[in-house]
């Protein structure tokens, strides 16, 4: 049968002048422990090249010359250079020679004192290998992982690691070498590294597979990704990105809107085509082809597509909100498009099967498509976010995609990706054996200790792990253009109010960095609750809008629940997201935040409070509620107020000296300051000027 392999092939023999298919195409694997098989039970059969030739077949040989601790420098601790391994590689002759070395350079005893020679001495090997066999096809490897368990990692492994990983692109380019990416496919798996230096037999396997698709350009053939089906919405006013997989000499051809776009494979099996921007509008349909496989996806609308994420507020659904029956009982057609990440397992009180930790361990845990918004699509999505697309398509009039990945109980330090969590100086140590970490809430770590309990990899992921969440799903998206995010998460991270401080920025500028724009970032202040740190949890939300540009906040502590950390009350909360992103986004002349307090100070025997431009009112025409003085003894006392020219004025008590006033201080509170039109205040604390 004739294939792929047969044809690559053909290639090899035609150009080596063989006469027939009677001999084989020798490939060399160079390389340290990793190529190797270092760690394995059984190197011979579990080592990358072993597994490659298994999946090459009989018409390759492939040779395993790796050696562990070998370094690419010549002045390396052990040089490969100098090595029989090295020898026996040239005496091969190859036809193919996959060079996988660099990670023992980075041990102190190498990088410092040569980088300098490094691109050199890897130029000299591969020409070494050019004069034994002028016409051998060379890979250079960029470098499987190292964790950041690894004992050297802070130290200037991890650092050193990424010097070379980018000489090692262009020592790939220079010398006329392809380039295969083992960072990649391994990097999303500590899993699979116990020692966080070698991959186990399925780590290995991951390598012989990657490196076999590159030397046969076989990648399964015509993929889009998940988040292109059936009912899809476009990113309107933005280049409409097309992209996927497809084999490697496979042609593929896009038709959109009456266009067509040619696109060709890059040496990964990736490719992508752009049409223009366009307004909103639909229904339109998207036809691909490349080899045999066709793909047609049907009723797409190009208008705005929102992010909705974080925990269990966020996921919390329509049909179990205060409004959600009525709701669905009277939902009618719309240009609403829900995309819902389902979880292949909740994070619930139980312990997981061994069929279930597997998935999660390789990544697969969301899953999902578009549909229409309908009563039975609608009841179990995201209450917040179906308010809020809900209320956008009203009043902007333009079709809205909702995508939902919100994982009840999930810590901030899920969502962001690995790479910025090791080159934090804070962030970094969060990575560190997190199930034992009091960086991560208590809570999260004991509910985690119950999904996990019949594990028996010690490094089993889970979501509530740092980077996971990220890896395993805002991974897939950042390629799609969205309009914006809104995000409903903090009370898995109240433990720690600083830390948060830190950490959430850095979310939001590790997100906008990856989409590569400065999308909107519309949040949700933590609710009322009669837990103790939720004052100062909502108070540093209320900061965090003053440290990140083009973020917007939703108060809803008056909607909290005093003994329930999920309260039903989500139109509100749906609704006062979308008021923000009318007027931030879409540009509306309208009201969307209560009254911001900017200064206090004392006039005489009173604390005066000034607000920004807002009318104050109190909810219900009640009398103020919710201010406390401050003394320089930091004692709190509650106190009354009344409302003067929209100023809060609070007189001072006998014999008192103060120092700062506080609104909402009251873990679960009755503060009920709103404006004109009855959106409340932030809790907040000033100090006295």
């Amino acid at each position: 049968m004739w294939n792929k392999k047969s044809a690559l092939l053909l290639v090899f023999l035609l150009q080596f002048g063989f006469s027939s298919f009677g001999q084989s195409i020798k490939v060399a694997c160079i390389g340290n422990s990793v190529t190797f098989g270092a760690g394995l039970v059984n190197p011979e059969k579990e080592s990358y090249p072993s597994v490659l030739q298994g999946l090459l077949g009989p018409e390759y040989h492939v040779k395993n010359f790796g050696l562990s601790g070998a370094t690419l420098l010549k002045k390396g601790h052990r040089p490969y250079c100098k090595t029989r391994q090295f020898e026996d590689a040239v005496s091969f002759k190859p036809d193919v020679a996959i060079v996988h070395l660099g990670l023992n350079d980075t041990d102190p005893r190498n990088w410092p004192d040569f980088k300098d020679d490094f691109e050199p001495d890897y130029a000299w090997l591969l020409d070494t290998l050019k004069k034994q066999n002028p016409n051998v096809k060379l890979y250079v490897c960029r470098l499987t992982p190292i964790f950041n368990g690894h004992p050297r990692f802070k130290s200037g492994t991890r650092d050193w690691y990424w010097q070379i990983q980018e000489r090692i692109v262009a020592i790939a380019k220079v010398n006329n070498a392809r380039l295969i990416d083992l960072t990649s496919p391994l990097y999303n798996r500590p899993d699979l590294f116990a020692d966080n230096l070698h991959p186990d037999k399925e780590g290995a396997a991951i390598i012989a597979q990657t490196v076999y698709e590159d030397l046969t350009g076989n990648y399964g053939g015509l993929k889009l990704p998940e988040i292109f089906t059936d009912h899809m919405v476009f990113q309107r006013n933005k280049p409409v990105k097309i992209y996927g997989i497809a084999n490697a000499d496979d042609k593929v051809t896009v038709v959109f809107n009456h266009k067509s776009l040619i696109a060709i494979p890059d040496s990964r099996g990736k490719w992508k085509v752009e049409f223009p921007a366009m307004q909103h509008g639909g229904p339109y349909t998207l036809n691909l082809k490349a080899g045999s496989k066709t793909i047609s996806l049907t009723d797409i609308l190009i208008g705005d597509v929102w992010l909705c994420s974080g925990q269990s507020n966020m996921a919390f659904t329509l049909s179990a909100s205060e409004t959600g029956k009525s709701e669905l009982a009277d939902i009618k057609p719309n240009n609403m498009r829900l995309f819902k990440f389902t979880q292949y397992a909740e994070t619930n009180n139980a312990p997981w099967d061994n069929k279930t930790l597997e998935q999660v361990n390789r990544l697969k845990y969301f899953s999902g498509n578009w549909t229409p918004t309908n009563a039975g699509t609608a009841a179990e999505f995201s209450a917040v976010g179906y308010y809020f697309g809900k209320k956008l398509t009203a009043e902007s009039g333009v079709p809205v995609g909702l995508i939902q990945l919100a994982v009840g109980g999930s810590t901030i330090e899920s969502w962001i990706d690995r790479y910025t969590m090791e080159h934090d100086e804070q962030l970094v140590d969060v990575l560190a054996d997190w199930r034992k970490s009091d960086f991560i809430q208590e809570w999260a770590r004991g509910r985690a200790d119950v999904n996990l309990k019949q594990a028996t990899n010690p490094k089993q992921r889970h979501p509530y792990e740092p980077v996971y969440n990220y890896e395993a799903g805002i991974s897939k998206l950042i390629e799609f253009p969205i309009s914006g995010v809104i995000w409903y998460q903090g009370e898995s991270n109240v433990q720690n109010v600083d830390l948060y401080k830190h950490t959430f920025p850095v979310l939001v500028q590790s997100w906008r960095q990856k989409w590569g724009y400065d999308f909107p970032f519309y949040f949700v202040q933590l609710s009322g609750l009669n837990r103790p740190s939720w004052p100062y949890f909502r108070d540093a939300q209320r900061e965090l809008q003053k440290a990140i540009k083009n973020i917007w906040m939703a108060v809803s502590s008056d909607l909290g629940d005093s003994l329930n950390v999920h309260p039903k009350r989500k139109k509100e909360v749906g609704d006062r997201l979308a008021l923000l992103a009318l007027k931030h986004t879409y540009h509306k002349n309208i009201t969307a935040e209560g009254p911001k307090a900017l200064r206090a100070t004392i006039k005489g025997n009173e604390v005066v409070i000034s607000f920004d431009s807002a009318k104050l009112f109190t909810a219900n025409q009640q009398d103020p509620e919710g201010f406390e003085l401050v003394t320089d003894q930091g004692i709190h006392i509650k106190s009354k107020g009344r409302i003067v020219n929209d100023k809060m004025i609070i007189p001072i008590p006998p014999n008192k000296k103060i120092k700062g006033v506080v609104y909402g201080w009251q873990p679960f509170t009755h503060a009920n300051l709103v404006n004109e039109v009855n959106l409340p205040a932030s809790t907040f604390s000033l100090a006295i000027l």
